[in-house]
Parts: structure tokens; sequence; C-alpha cells
């Protein structure tokens, strides 16, 4: 799912905006890695989202800009993703800040930015070499790119070829999914971007585990599932020695 307005919620509880303009500021060699275009007024960046979602918003996943996650200045878009889904992620914000900026709501600017972003991502190369796979069905084959854990042939954890995800399947697909989300995830599989770095592979997994239970064994709605899983991710985050631990003991109640 792409970034989320709980996110601006847990903001506005957690610190004020100046305060975490300050911290952007003081961090900013650590959260600006690299300069990757200049379009009309806006200068595309590629940032650590890794420290930006231990230290500022767990939501930030893939891309954001102002109008969505206020901490991202006016004229700048932060991205977190494979280079080869670049130009996608742009048009998407283009489209979502502009209509944003007019007062448009974030639900019904992204609606019209997916649009917008599917069409571009129909006329890709991927798009094309892989579509006969998925008019057959055989979509597994090609997302599937390896398996990270198998827990005792239950519950299946893959690395998934996340922009084969999002051409295909669902194009808000960012960070983890599970089969409880998704109807075309088996139920016993969860799946792990590839665009996340393996260094928060097992911070993704605790937040679909519990979201998982919630829903299948809570009857949790997934805004309510997701809203706790970030919760749990954010402490997490924090207290990193303590994750395997919560990893088993989600494991254990799944």
């Amino acid at each position: 799912m792409k970034e989320c307005e709980i996110c601006l919620k847990k903001i506005k509880c957690l610190a004020s905006l100046k305060e975490i303009s300050q911290k952007i500021k003081y961090h900013r060699k650590k959260i600006y890695l690299k300069k990757l275009l200049s379009l009309s007024q806006f200068s595309v960046w590629f940032v650590d989202g890794e420290f930006i979602r231990k230290n500022i918003c767990e939501d930030f996943v893939n891309l954001g800009q102002h109008y969505h996650f206020k901490f991202i200045p006016k004229n700048e878009f932060w991205l977190d993703c494979k280079k080869s889904e670049t130009h996608f992620f742009v048009d998407y914000l283009l489209v979502e800040n502009r209509l944003m900026k007019k007062g448009v709501s974030f639900e019904q600017a992204s609606k019209i930015a997916d649009f917008a972003e599917k069409k571009e991502r129909q006329r890709s190369s991927m798009f094309t070499k892989l579509k006969n796979f998925f008019k057959r069905k055989k979509f597994l084959e090609k997302v599937h790119k390896k398996i990270w854990k198998n827990y005792k042939d239950k519950l299946f954890v893959y690395v998934v070829n996340g922009e084969v995800v999002r051409d295909f399947l669902d194009i808000s697909f960012a960070g983890g999914a599970h089969g409880y989300i998704d109807k075309f995830i088996p139920k016993n599989e969860l799946w792990i971007d590839d665009a996340i770095h393996s260094s928060e592979y097992k911070i993704i997994l605790i937040h679909e585990l519990h979201e998982r239970r919630m829903m299948k064994n809570k009857n949790q709605s997934y805004l309510k599932a997701h809203k706790l899983a970030t919760i749990v991710e954010d402490y997490c985050r924090k207290h990193p020695k303590k994750i395997d631990k919560f990893i088993e003991k989600e494991l254990r109640l799944a």
C-alpha cells in the first residue's frame, strides 16, 4: 500500500512539524542520498527510506510529496525505490501533488494518480514482456524471486518482484502484503517487496505478521489492523533486539 493517512495523524501526536523539520535539517546528509533529476519547480531526490521509517514516519514507503507528508518540502519529491520505476513514481507524484494542492482529498487524488501511473506502466517493456504470463494466470512464476523464510511449511515468506506486482496486480503495493489483504496472494504466503533493503525484512515481517493475525483471528478491518501493526513496528524499530521475540510470538499465535 502507498503512504497511509494514518501517518499524518501520528505525526501530529508524536511531534510538531517544526520539530520534524529541524530533525530533517539536522540529518540531511543521512536522508538525502542522491538528486535524481529536476523537473519544472520540483527536485526529485532518492532518500534513505529506512532512516525515515525509523526516525520520522513508518508509513513512508517508496514515494512522497508535501501535500501528503507535510515534512517533505513543497518543491521536492522523495523516492525510495528501484531505479527502473523512478519515472512511474514521478508521474504519480506530479498528478497527486497538483490535485492535493487544489484541495482534492488524498483518497481521490491517489485514485486519479494511480490511473495515470498505470497507463505509463502499460507502455513499459516489462509489461509487454510479461503480460502473457498474467493472461494465463501463471503470475507466481514471475512474482516470486526467492523464498526468504519457511515456517514449518505453514507460512512461506517470499521476496517478490515489486515492480511486477505493481504492473499487473496492485499498483499500490509497497513494503509487504499477505493473503488477508490481497486475494491474489495465497493465504499461506506473505510477500516482501524487493525494493525494500534486506536490513528491513524482519521489520516488514513483524508488521505483516501482526496485521495478518489481527485480520485473520480478530476479524479486524484492514485499516484497524494496519494501525495496530504500525504501533508494533514502531516499537520494534526502537528496540531492534526484541524483534526476534516478537516474530516468535506472532508465529505462535498465527
